[in-house]
């Protein structure tokens, strides 16, 4: 079993990243102390990059990181890879929602579609040239106000047409098996599995 660092120190993804990669032992950056590096990328691949590269540096061990956000087709792709930071950096996912429901505010029912982008990097180390990267889409459309207490960010204004309700109302094994975490999650491990 081979050691892999994530960057991130956040418990849930390391959970739904070692099920789905049974074979290695994840690891959190948070582990090595390792500083959050300034994400200057103006997309997700490299802002992943620019994560990953980090971990493997400080950590000495391959690394995986993701980068991922909400992209509204009415708002020309924003927040995009400024999702998390949207109504200013360390805003609450509070903030950043209400400042995405005053933005579409005025927009018509027909035109509220979105959806999540996560894209997923793996490096055997901080130099490697060719990193492998896979990207998870969910589709789905910006609701008028936020509703359900599951999930994190904007999953209280994103409606899941196939299930009739908002991400935050999705159990949370169903929405981790719908996500585009998930979903890019899946499409690494078997990119890995035929390295």
């Amino acid at each position: 079993m081979s050691s892999i660092v994530l960057a991130s120190g956040n418990p849930g993804k390391i959970r739904e990243i070692q099920a789905i990669l049974q074979n290695d032992k994840i690891l959190p950056q948070s582990q090595f102390d390792v500083a959050e590096p300034d994400e200057t990328g103006s997309t997700f691949v490299e802002n992943a990059i620019i994560k990953a590269r980090n971990a493997a540096l400080h950590c000495q061990l391959p690394a995986i990181a993701d980068d991922s956000g909400l992209v509204v087709d009415a708002m020309n792709g924003a927040p995009g890879v400024i999702s998390a930071r949207y109504a200013g950096v360390g805003a609450s996912d509070q903030a950043n929602l209400e400042k995405l429901l005053l933005k579409m505010r005025d927009v018509p029912e027909a035109e509220r579609s979105a959806r999540f982008i996560c894209v997923m990097v793996y490096l055997r180390h901080a130099l490697d040239p060719t990193p492998v990267i896979a990207q998870g889409v969910w589709e789905g459309r910006i609701m008028h106000h936020a509703v359900g207490d599951n999930g994190f960010g904007y999953d209280p204004v994103f409606w899941v047409e196939q299930y009739q309700c908002s991400s935050a109302q999705l159990a949370p094994e169903l929405k981790n098996a719908l996500s585009h975490r998930g979903q890019a999650l899946k499409i690494l491990s078997q990119q890995l599995a035929t390295r």
